[in-house]
């Protein structure tokens, strides 16, 4: 089942508070982007996060999911009504991430 348009909005408006968050469209999914880093994104109609030490601090009961078949697994977010939750989230995840792989040419 693929994420709805209308769910990709209602996290993207969640996230608004925050600088450049930005998405990418994937086989019916949408990838999360914050800062240029890929923090998670919608599988389903469910925002999973990558599994940080700080995502796992933040949510400490927060459900292991795999986004698709052959994925590793990453944390579901249901606490997404909380606008100021999901800006600390990814605002403390942030420096954990990678840093984007660079483009072949």
């Amino acid at each position: 089942m693929a994420s709805s348009k209308d769910y990709l909005e209602f996290i993207l408006d969640q996230l608004s508070p925050l600088d450049e968050i930005s998405y990418r469209p994937m086989m019916g999914e949408f990838i999360i982007y914050y800062r240029g880093k890929i923090v998670g994104g919608i599988y389903d109609d469910r925002f999973l996060v990558k599994p940080t030490a700080s995502a796992k601090q933040l949510m400490p009961d927060a459900l292991s999911e795999l986004p698709y078949d052959g994925a590793k697994e990453m944390l579901l977010v249901d606490n997404v009504e909380n606008r100021d939750f999901l800006c600390e989230l990814l605002d403390a995840m942030y420096d954990e991430l990678p840093a984007p792989k660079k483009k072949k040419r």
